[in-house]
């Protein structure tokens, strides 16, 4: 099995669904990812954004609808899905009382790799997000910026093709953001396709595609700057509050 479906699609939904009781979390959403790209979630708390991403990542199984991650069936194969992503969650996630090298080595016996293997891929990524000097280091004495860079070398440790981060820059200073960016625009470079959610409408500009969910429904997807111009906007903020407007009374 590829890593994208036939048509390049790194990420395919078509009618996706989930209900808890009687809540639909998700109502019957259909969008694609070509391979490569950087596609942004948006969506004020309780959207489903999250829900639709531990979805993808195999976290969730799907109540209807259909669809493909690394052209693997999220219905079916969701265990074949874990193994090719990489996930980074809202929550931080690391063991704050190891090291930032230790914790990658743990992730990555987790995922099955060689010790050899898992040596050769620390040395990568220590590289690729400057974290050298502190990979000795325990994480709990580290700031929250590069507590973010350590997460997200946890979740590249099996060199995934596509990486779900799922508000990866929450709680993170304007100037560790701009940086973690410039590591997501690395990891596009170099292939990756990246899945990202975010609550900072700035960090929507970044993207090469966007969509904004509302009541479980994607109500506006596209590019930044095409959005802006259907919208007659100047920012994605205002965008985001003109979808989010949308059809209220008054």
């Amino acid at each position: 099995m590829s890593e994208a479906d036939s048509e390049g699609c790194a990420v395919r939904v078509s009618d996706l669904s989930r209900r808890f009781g009687d809540f639909v979390a998700v109502d019957h959403i259909s969008f694609s990812v070509p391979r490569g790209e950087i596609f942004g979630f948006l969506g004020a708390n309780g959207a489903g954004k999250t829900t639709t991403i531990r979805m993808l990542c195999g976290l969730l199984q799907p109540s209807s609808g259909s669809g493909t991650v690394a052209g693997y069936d999220v219905m079916r194969d969701y265990e074949k899905i874990k193994l090719r992503i990489g996930y980074m969650s809202q929550k931080f996630s690391l063991y704050e009382d190891l090291t930032a090298r230790e914790n990658m080595e743990f992730y990555g016996g987790i995922y099955g790799l060689r010790p050899a293997d898992i040596k050769s891929r620390i040395a990568e990524i220590l590289d690729s997000l400057e974290l050298g000097a502190l990979a000795d280091k325990l994480v709990a004495g580290l700031p929250m910026g590069w507590k973010q860079r350590v997460a997200l070398g946890a979740a590249l440790i099996h060199d995934p093709e596509i990486v779900f981060l799922d508000e990866p820059t929450s709680g993170v200073d304007p100037a560790s953001r701009r940086n973690f960016w410039l590591l997501i625009y690395r990891l596009a470079d170099r292939g990756k396709t990246v899945f990202v959610t975010t609550h900072y409408m700035d960090e929507a500009e970044y993207c090469g595609r966007v969509s904004i969910m509302k009541g479980g429904r994607i109500a506006a997807i596209g590019n930044p700057r095409r959005l802006k111009e259907l919208h007659g906007a100047a920012s994605m903020q205002e965008v985001f509050m003109n979808v989010l407007r949308e059809g209220e009374p008054g």
